[in-house]
């Protein structure tokens, strides 16, 4: 089979952040050796589940994979490569935190295959980073720099945030310009979304209200300082030779993330771990989300139990299999977040039908409307229907 892409989820944090709502949390080294072993038992089980499937990249998620000990990353990762066929180009990305690396981690992750590092700064404000329950400071992320940098990294991500309580021009110009003159070969500009279940929702929920209805705000930005800020964020990138192929990412010297273009192209991907999804065949799956009950599936399927299940994998909590209809829209609302957008033959090869003849009259009215234009083959949307992306993409969804 050609390639498909692996995920794999490390749930673990040293302190879970005010504003994130992705499953993870606090846990001691007993739990975070025991969850590996079931990891690794579970990439055994895709791998002998899905034979002939070689893998073009791994995506190491969370949490912070960098705050599991190197021997457990070694773990994970020799399990991967002794499991499934891996491509020798093959992209291997892991998420880090400031404060969680060392040269010695560093070292093992080059030995092991690791080639690209993600880094997560958010602010070079200490102010906002306090604000987000980060557990470092810039100074502290100067420091994880300059480590991956001496060992030897030169495919390295750094995100960042906008949108945050109280953010001005001045306090984002300040984070593009030291983290731009870094030179990282990619960077990640999220905005900050108030999600339900986190601090940050408790705390700034009717903000949060407010500024999507357009009203004045008291701590967040309102929605047209939203709009300024990432505005900004792409204007000041751009002009620093950082190519946006994204709505939310920019790289430069086409170092482009193959993982996340692989997702937005609907390549194929396995999910291993906690939570973790995949899309395979065209049926969509979620993995158990309760990490006790992840661990104690692995654990009996290690030691060769007999357990029952009702899905055709004992670590799915819930299994989709998507309609043509449903792949169809999804083909299109995340193939036009690249700001290539997408490729009519594409289409055709995965649905065997004409674009036109299933979105003609939605492209036609964007395009007349000046969200949306066409070009050698190719389907993508304007400056203008990036900025209302949101609006633009749910015209894609079929009844």
């Amino acid at each position: 089979m050609s390639g498909i892409e692996l995920y794999i989820h490390i749930p673990f944090c040293v302190k879970k952040c005010l504003y994130c709502d992705f499953l993870s949390g606090v846990f001691d080294e007993k739990m975070q050796r025991r969850y590996t072993a079931a990891l690794c038992t579970e990439i055994k089980y895709l791998a002998a589940t899905h034979p002939d499937c070689n893998i073009s990249t791994i995506y190491v998620g969370g949490g912070t994979p960098s705050w599991l000990s190197e021997d457990l990353m070694d773990d994970i990762i020799t399990t991967v490569k002794k499991s499934f066929k891996v491509s020798p180009l093959a992209e291997i990305s892991v998420e880090c935190n400031p404060g969680t690396l060392t040269a010695e981690k560093l070292n093992v992750y080059r030995s092991i295959g690791i080639n690209r590092l993600s880094i997560g700064l958010q602010s070079a404000n200490d102010d906002e980073l306090k604000e987000l329950g980060r557990i470092h400071d810039y100074n502290r992320f100067l420091h994880t720099y300059d480590l991956v940098r001496k060992a030897g990294f030169d495919n390295v991500n750094v995100d960042i945030m906008t949108g945050l309580p109280h953010q001005t021009i001045e306090k984002l110009e300040k984070t593009l310009s030291c983290v731009t003159m870094l030179r990282p070969e990619h960077i990640s500009a999220y905005s900050l979304i108030i999600e339900k279940g986190t601090p940050f929702y408790e705390k700034y929920k009717f903000d949060a209200v407010k500024q999507q209805a357009g009203m004045e705000t008291e701590d967040l930005p309102t929605d047209e300082e939203s709009y300024h800020l990432y505005k900004y964020t792409m204007e000041y990138l751009e002009a620093r030779g950082y190519k946006r192929y994204e709505i939310s990412n920019y790289a430069r010297n086409g170092k482009v993330c193959r993982h996340n273009i692989g997702y937005w192209d609907r390549v194929p991907y396995l999910g291993a771990g906690l939570g973790a999804a995949s899309l395979f065949n065209n049926v969509r799956t979620s993995n158990i989300s309760d990490i006790y009950k992840y661990v104690e599936t692995s654990e009996a399927i290690a030691s060769g139990k007999d357990i029952s299940f009702d899905l055709s994998s004992p670590y799915f909590e819930t299994e989709e299999t998507l309609s043509k209809k449903d792949a169809m829209a999804e083909f299109m609302y995340l193939g036009l977040r690249k700001m290539e957008g997408i490729n009519r033959a594409d289409f055709y090869m995965m649905f065997g039908l004409d674009i036109e003849a299933i979105y003609g009259p939605v492209i036609t009215a964007l395009r007349n409307q000046g969200f949306m234009d066409a070009k050698e083959g190719r389907i993508f949307l304007t400056d203008i229907g990036i900025d209302i992306s949101n609006q633009v993409l749910s015209k894609f969804l079929l009844d």
